[in-house]
């Protein structure tokens, strides 16, 4: 009995040792087993083929395809300084010459991206790149350089469209479809940040429709976490596959650095103003001269409305489409068109769209009772300078 108990601790021992062994040196050896801790966590064995979805290439086919199609832009303005009073005293002049010109122009340059949209020069970029430039110089990431000249922008929108005339045959972005962009998306932003050159970096798409950001008049904002900094305003925000998803805009940064919170203009967006913009030089809305505000659960209690429901109208422009068809400050606007307003920003995406001199209907909540009331649409004024 005292050996068959000798054997059997022997051999206990020798198998305890090797499966120390294995343990330490060869785990995918044994079976699934349970990992320690605070909590029992159970691995799943690695699948044959599981990592090979991810190229080993990562998404350089992505970015040579899109890198040729973006563009490095770089912009002069001239500022004229205020007369100086002494330039007709002659002592002034007999120490600082006759060729002495307080009144010249000093030269302000600044930078950002764009994007090749067709093959005979066309370039959708950010309007702030360009609005105030005298001079615009665009080099092409195959290292040629050529002058620009503004086709049109569009400041509540912040795109503008320059042309150069170098190539009739220049490499173009490929537009993703509309509104394809989701949530979790990879997506590579392509720029030129800080003046360094074309540089490609790549995040996910955070969150889509962002808008009461006090960047544009109409924002339906891409965030991204790609990292994007200055310089690379107006340049392109892509899919995995290098198609055209926004152009870059803005950063959320009180250091001018990249936090990881980028915005750019979706591409459904790019191609309505670009296509005007190449067609009219400018691009038309309809208005009918109204300030709103969302409908909150206080103003709808307010107002002794059961739900928070349309849009409040805090005030109308005197002399609008909206003031000559009796529309009051105070009013809710329930509908236009039969479509229900959930919002300010869907009520002023539907107006723009409209064609100025048709007539529409709108259905508005006056003193708790509702009220039918046709508008002639008007065509919404150009942003004033500075605005």
């Amino acid at each position: 009995m005292r050996k068959f108990w000798l054997l059997f601790a022997q051999a206990t021992t020798i198998g305890l040792a090797l499966l120390f062994v294995i343990q330490t040196l060869k785990p995918k050896l044994l079976p699934t087993a349970a990992r320690g801790g605070v909590v029992t966590l159970y691995e799943e064995d690695e699948k044959p083929g599981a990592l090979e979805e991810v190229p080993h290439s990562g998404f350089r086919k992505a970015a040579h395809k899109v890198m040729p199609a973006v563009v490095n832009i770089f912009t002069t303005s001239e500022i004229k300084q205020a007369p100086n009073p002494f330039m007709d005293d002659p002592r002034f002049k007999f120490f600082f010459g006759e060729e002495f010109d307080d009144n010249a122009a000093q030269q302000n340059s600044s930078l950002g991206s764009g994007v090749i949209v067709s093959h005979d020069g066309y370039i959708i970029t950010n309007h702030h790149v360009v609005e105030s430039a005298d001079q615009i110089e665009v080099a092409l990431a195959d290292g040629r350089k050529a002058k620009a000249h503004i086709i049109g922008g569009d400041p509540d929108t912040d795109l503008a469209v320059i042309k150069i005339d170098i190539d009739n045959n220049l490499p173009a972005v490929t537009f993703a479809g509309a509104e394809v962009a989701q949530v979790g998306d990879i997506v590579l932003a392509v720029g030129n940040p800080f003046g360094v050159g074309q540089t490609v970096t790549m995040g996910i798409v955070s969150a889509l429709k962002r808008n009461h950001l006090g960047l544009n008049t109409f924002e339906n904002f891409i965030q991204t976490d790609a990292a994007i900094n200055p310089g690379n305003s107006g340049g392109a925000l892509t899919d995995s596959e290098g198609n055209l998803l926004g152009i870059n805009s803005a950063i959320y940064s009180p250091s001018g650095g990249s936090l990881g919170i980028g915005f750019a203009i979706p591409v459904s967006t790019a191609k309505k103003v670009m296509e005007q913009i190449i067609q009219n030089g400018s691009v038309t809305r309809g208005w009918i001269g109204v300030a709103v505000q969302d409908m909150t659960p206080e103003l709808a209690e307010s107002f002794k409305l059961k739900i928070a429901q349309g849009v409040l109208i805090s005030e109308v422009v005197r002399g609008s489409p909206a003031d000559k068809a009796g529309i009051k400050p105070g009013d809710i606007l329930i509908s236009i068109a039969d479509k229900p307003m959930a919002d300010s920003t869907a009520m002023l995406e539907t107006i723009s769209a409209l064609v100025p001199g048709n007539a529409l209907n709108l259905k508005l909540l006056r003193n708790q009772a509702e009220v039918s009331i046709n508008v002639k649409v008007g065509t919404r004024p150009k942003p004033k300078a500075g605005e």
